[in-house]
């Protein structure tokens, strides 16, 4: 008799559900949905393709559960930093330095959330609305306390930034995926002086008239 928690060859299932995640991970955040294969996938994870139809369903199963793993990683870590004590600026590059570290070793599960070619309705859209809200609320979070920390409570100003900040974290976080030598460290460190150096720009010594109020 089959027992429901029975894996293939002595692996536990949720074990061997792991090992093919990860494997999967891999392949629709380096391809994409729309080239990756379950072959080429169910290859990778050293089984065979009729076992991942068997705890998946279909290749749309199996992207959705390889979304909401990677998706999972990430907001988890997100919501490490905003528990922590750090405020502001700092908090912001706490979350950099963590979202680098979480993803070093798996560079891949950014893209993969990020995906265009990746279903655009049904269980997949309606996990990636899930998990944008919770980021997005993350961000409101951390963009309010330092708005607050610098005495400026208009909404539309901490709206605008938010925007500009969630922004900022893809264009890094993309940017350093492109430059696979810079380490972690480095690029917590690269962001540090990124920020001193917005932050710190002398102004104009006169503003163009379309910049005035």
């Amino acid at each position: 008799m089959s027992r429901a928690n029975a894996g293939t060859k002595g692996v536990p299932r949720a074990d061997r559900e792991l090992q093919i995640l990860r494997a999967a991970c891999e392949v629709f955040g380096t391809m994409g949905f729309a080239k990756a294969s379950v072959a080429g996938i169910a290859a990778d994870a050293g089984i065979s393709k009729p076992l991942v139809y068997q705890y998946f369903g279909s290749k749309e199963g199996l992207f959705l559960a390889s979304f909401n793993y990677g998706a999972e990683t990430l907001a988890a870590e997100m919501e490490r930093v905003a528990a922590d004590d750090s405020v502001g600026v700092e908090r912001g590059l706490h979350t950099l330095d963590g979202l680098f570290r979480t993803l070093e070793p798996q560079p891949w599960l950014w893209r993969l959330l990020f995906d265009p070619s990746a279903p655009d309705d049904g269980e997949v859209a309606a996990a990636r609305a899930v998990y944008t809200d919770r980021i997005t609320r993350l961000a409101v979070d951390g963009v309010g306390e330092l708005m607050r920390l610098v005495g400026d409570d208009d909404p539309l100003d901490a709206s605008a930034l938010t925007a500009v900040w969630m922004s900022a974290v893809d264009a890094l976080i993309t940017w350093w995926l492109d430059h696979p030598g810079v380490t972690p460290a480095q690029m917590t460190e690269r962001c540090h002086r990124l920020i001193i150096a917005i932050s710190g720009a002398a102004l104009p010594a006169a503003e163009p008239s379309s910049l005035r109020a």
